[in-house]
Order: C-alpha cells, then structure tokens, then sequence
C-alpha cells in the first residue's frame, strides 16, 4: 500500500512565511499591508483548497478573521483532506490558551485525544 505525502503550506505574513521556507514550506502565499489582505487571503484559501496536493494549511490568525465561514466550512465538511492551522499572532492572540487550542483541533481533526 502506497502513501501519498501531502504538503504543507503557509498563508502569512513576510516573517512567519520566511520562518516556515527556512524549514522546507515550498507553498506559501505573503500578505503585505492591509489594503487587499481580505481578498487575497480569501484567494490563497480557495487555491490551496482547490489543490489535493496540500493537506496542512498554517495560517496566521491575523489573515484568519478574513475567512471564517471558509475555515468553518472546511472543518465541517467530512472527508475532506485539508487541515488548516491558525498560529497565533506577535501582537496578540484571540486564542488565550494555546495549547487547548490545539489539542481541540488535533481531537477534531483526527478523533482522539492527543498529550501535548
């Protein structure tokens, strides 16, 4: 039985997106300024989920308000392959406990409880 390795990709600003290159994330997408953030974020959304090659979508929680209904249909829908990641934001975060944050996400996302 073969595997099929999904990739992972970035939706940002310019220092995560450098920072996850560093590590090898070869798809990404660079918010810059304020002025089409919405729209463009909404846009790197709809490719990344119109790509079956992508399985983790990491997105800055900043450019996530931009695409809620999206992230919530995502995270609905059953069968789906991509997962997406909100990563908290340097200038404060709507997530106040991070790490029961994740850990919902994991149960969610793969259907048991994960120790982190």
């Amino acid at each position: 039985m073969s595997t099929k390795q999904l990739d992972i990709a970035v939706i940002g600003d310019e220092e995560l997106v450098n920072a996850l290159r560093l590590a090898g994330i070869s798809k990404y997408y660079t918010m810059k300024g304020n002025h089409d953030a919405r729209e463009d974020t909404r846009k790197a959304l709809a490719e990344l989920l119109a790509d079956p090659d992508v399985g983790i979508a990491i997105m800055l929680e900043d450019y996530a308000q931009y695409v809620e209904d999206l992230v919530t249909q995502v995270r609905k829908k059953r069968g789906t392959t991509l997962v997406i990641v909100e990563v908290p934001s340097k200038f404060g975060t709507k997530y106040p406990n991070a790490k029961e944050y994740y850990r919902a996400l994991i149960r969610e996302s793969i259907g048991f409880e994960v120790e982190i």
